[in-house]
């Protein structure tokens, strides 16, 4: 675990902590802290306030980008190795589809991602190699991502061999599910520009059900989760010719 992957997990325990005792249990200076911080605070992971790092709002991306933050990095870099120098793809928003596409935007070479994401559009901006489509269409604040018509319609335009998601839920009767109608809507629509549909979550989401029922089980190829997911739900998902992968 690097040191800023260390950071954020203390962070994420503490919720709110000094900076100059985050430098002590990290052994380092307070200088390399601050610098430290100063990168995760561009990237929006953490927040600091008056000698103390903290996190952003619960409702807000960034907040949930940095709960089990050293997982879900782990999950992105197993499901990048599906992609090569040169794709293109296309990825919905969430936590750990922004840490694949960060992922992708500085390991990979000349990629190319299609989103409806604008955290991720922003999140990677400064990669060098990674070229970004963003559709637009009704901007949700707390997701920072555009759903509704306008992105349906701009869809139809392209195809893409993969499409990586998130979910919010997991049910043996309903599928895969989602806690917003708009979004869950939008996101079927971009799985029509795509030939496979491809899962990131971590496995807490196979303990949950969304409210939205949002992809059947035979819509979906691959899951991406960690270890904690239960044999019995792999059975499941392998069972539906789902292939899953856990890190």
């Amino acid at each position: 675990m690097s040191r800023e992957e260390e950071i954020i997990a203390i962070v994420s325990q503490e919720k709110k902590i000094q900076v100059n005792q985050l430098a002590e249990q990290l052994n380092v200076s307070q200088v390399t802290i601050r610098k430290d911080l100063d990168k995760l605070e561009s990237r929006g992971i953490i927040h600091r306030q008056h000698g103390f790092a903290l996190l952003n709002n619960s409702d807000d991306i960034n907040f949930r980008l940095a709960q089990n933050y050293d997982l879900k990095l782990k999950i992105a870099k197993e499901a990048a190795k599906l992609v090569n120098d040169g794709d293109v793809v296309m990825i919905e928003s969430g936590s750990t589809c922004s840490l694949l596409a960060e992922e992708l935007a500085y390991r990979k070479k000349d990629i190319t991602i299609i989103t409806n994401s604008c955290f991720i559009a922003s999140y990677v901006r400064k990669a060098d190699s990674v070229k970004i489509v963003l559709l637009g269409g009704e901007y949700q604040k707390e997701s920072q991502v555009n759903v509704g018509p306008l992105v349906e319609r701009i869809v139809s335009e392209f195809h893409v061999d993969r499409l990586f998601i998130g979910i919010d839920g997991f049910d043996p009767k309903r599928g895969f599910t989602g806690s917003d109608i708009t979004r869950c809507n939008t996101t079927r629509v971009l799985a029509t520009a795509a030939e496979e549909t491809i899962i990131l979550t971590d496995a807490s989401k196979f303990n949950q059900s969304g409210v939205i029922k949002e992809f059947d089980f035979n819509e979906i190829s691959q899951v991406f989760t960690d270890q904690r997911i239960t044999d019995e739900v792999v059975t499941f998902l392998t069972k539906r010719e789902i292939t899953v992968s856990t890190v």
